[in-house]
């Protein structure tokens, strides 16, 4: 969709810009090309100073455009064309079952779609949907985003999100497990994962209990997918066309992996190696029958005694160092057991997944967590904890993305904005080394491969990484990008301009130059700053966003 604007105002982005208004700051009338009724969007600004811009669509070559920036692709190959998603704050729909901030929120959808973005990734938490009850299920606010995205002709990823919101990096809110949920975990703590101490961790359901009758008579299978089946009924218009993906998350933070480094309450702090979570009585009743069954039931009493504690280093521990146990016939056998439970756990969903949405057009994928503290050590001790039985002599991604090959899943992965020599020498990190090793377990899997950043990133380097890792000519680059994460300092003047320059770069691969200070044309980007009269001396911003 071609949006124009007509205005006498030119709309230009100042070399001084000091910021772009963001969410409720503005006051904008907008009308949409082809749309009736029209739409109005009002919000006043910090200063309660009122700008109404009257506007009407038209593809009239004589007013300014507000569209998305040209993409030429005559003198280099579309294939690496990469679109670039951007997450959605993780409170887009509030706890009382409401978008938050809707206009707001139109506004900012505008001001992404003119900087040429593909779309926006959103969680829909389990937590909000069907907190009223089993089975009652209340879509009505994400309803109303994706028809607020699609009249912004943008693209939506959407987060089967069945995992608790808060306690780990990055979580701005809170959104715990339904409370029908919270109440069975009162009544059988088991359900949810177990450390060695005995800390229960209620992010997500134990993977231990995936085929037991836990909650209320289903098991936690069928009542992700159930889930997704009632998704699916009251968004069939949409998908495939607005949504174009399913993330299907399988645990904590969507993450296909353990929770076994926990930063609530201060469980857990960077770069310790974790902590093992197989205690809870399904998993260890799962271990007693692996190493029963071939014949070491002294194997299947627990854990690893000697794998420390949550903030140790490899070297501080018995399993874990350079010639510790892990690589000891038991070793092999405790992780093979607990990296195996992981991966059935996913391929269980999935299978789920691919039969509920495989006639609707929507990708699906699953999102793997970059680990990447200890890779340089020989067990890669964060990793196993974690579930990933990644060490010097085993791959660990590879499995997982042959998984994943099995049922047209594509694999997402992080820290894909990391350099190696941005992180503390004693962590003995390689968030490269990493990327590299999962570029390669895709492309032999031959699956596709999406990456996102691990943390918040608005500097130029941080995004010059993410565009040399998604850019490829041996067929190993990204399929899509998706940035964390929309929020108000994104929309800040050379924030702001970085993220457009790099959805530039992404879209022509990587052959543009860096954006012009400014651009008084109105050809390219329509966001931009406004300075009202020096008799008045004050700056009154005009930005959709």
């Amino acid at each position: 969709m071609t949006l124009t604007l007509r205005s006498s105002i030119s709309f230009i982005i100042q070399k001084e810009t000091k910021f772009l208004k963001t969410f409720d700051d503005v006051s904008a009338t907008v009308t949409y090309a082809k749309m009736k009724p029209s739409f109005r969007l009002k919000a006043k600004s910090s200063m309660q100073v009122a700008h109404t811009l009257n506007s009407e669509g038209t593809i009239n070559e004589k007013w300014e455009k507000v569209h998305a920036p040209s993409i030429v692709h005559s003198n280099h190959d579309n294939s690496k064309r990469v679109p670039v998603f951007v997450m959605l704050p993780l409170d887009t729909v509030t706890m009382g079952g409401n978008l938050n901030k809707p206009r707001a929120m139109s506004a900012s959808l505008m001001a992404l779609k003119s900087a040429g973005v593909e779309g926006v990734m959103v969680d829909v938490w389990w937590g909000l949907v069907e907190k009223d009850g089993p089975l009652k299920y209340n879509w009505e606010a994400y309803a109303e985003l994706v028809q607020m995205v699609q009249m912004h002709g943008l693209k939506l990823q959407v987060v089967m999100s069945f995992h608790q919101c808060g306690g780990n990096v990055g979580d701005s809110c809170s959104v715990p497990l339904p409370p029908w949920v919270v109440e069975e975990i009162s009544k059988n703590p088991d359900i949810v994962y177990t450390d060695r101490s005995g800390r229960r961790n209620p992010e997500y359901i134990s993977l231990g209990c995936d085929s037991v009758p836990v909650l209320r008579g289903r098991t936690p299978i069928q009542v992700y997918a159930d889930y997704m089946r009632s998704f699916r009924d009251r968004f069939s218009d949409y998908l495939g066309s607005v949504i174009s993906e399913i993330q299907v998350g399988m645990g904590p933070c969507g993450e296909l992996r353990y929770p076994s480094y926990p930063e609530s309450n201060g469980t857990w702090r960077f770069p310790g190696i974790g902590e093992f979570q197989c205690y809870d009585k399904y998993m260890k009743a799962s271990l007693a029958a692996a190493a029963e069954a071939i014949g070491k039931k002294e194997w299947g009493g627990g854990g690893p005694h000697d794998s420390g504690q949550y903030n140790q280093f490899p070297e501080d521990t018995g399993f874990f160092k350079k010639d510790g146990t892990w690589n000891s016939e038991y070793g092999q056998f405790f992780m093979g057991w607990y990296s195996g439970k992981l991966l059935e756990h996913g391929e269980r969903i999935l299978v789920s997944a691919k039969e509920i949405f495989q006639s609707s057009g929507v990708k699906l994928s699953g999102k793997i967590a970059g680990i990447h503290w200890h890779y340089r050590s020989r067990s890669h001790a964060a990793e196993l904890t974690a579930g990933y039985y990644n060490t010097r002599h085993n791959d660990g991604y590879l499995p997982i993305a042959k998984m994943f090959a099995n049922h047209d899943v594509v694999f997402n992965f992080t820290c894909m904005e990391m350099k190696d020599r941005e992180q503390p020498d004693h962590a003995n990190c390689s968030p490269e080394g990493l990327v590299h090793q999962v570029k390669t377990a895709t492309r032999t899997a031959r699956i596709e491969l999406a990456g996102e950043n691990a943390l918040e990133r608005y500097d130029a380097g941080g995004y010059a990484q993410v565009l040399s890792t998604s850019m490829s000519d041996s067929g190993s680059g990204l399929a899509a990008f998706t940035y964390l994460r929309m929020n108000k300092k994104l929309f800040e003047g050379d924030n702001w301009r970085h993220l457009v320059d790099f959805v530039r770069n992404m879209s022509e691969g990587g052959r543009r130059q860096r954006l012009p200070d400014s651009d008084s044309r109105g050809s390219d980007i329509y966001v931009g700053h406004i300075k009202k009269t020096k008799e008045q001396k004050q700056e009154a911003g005009t930005v959709l966003v």
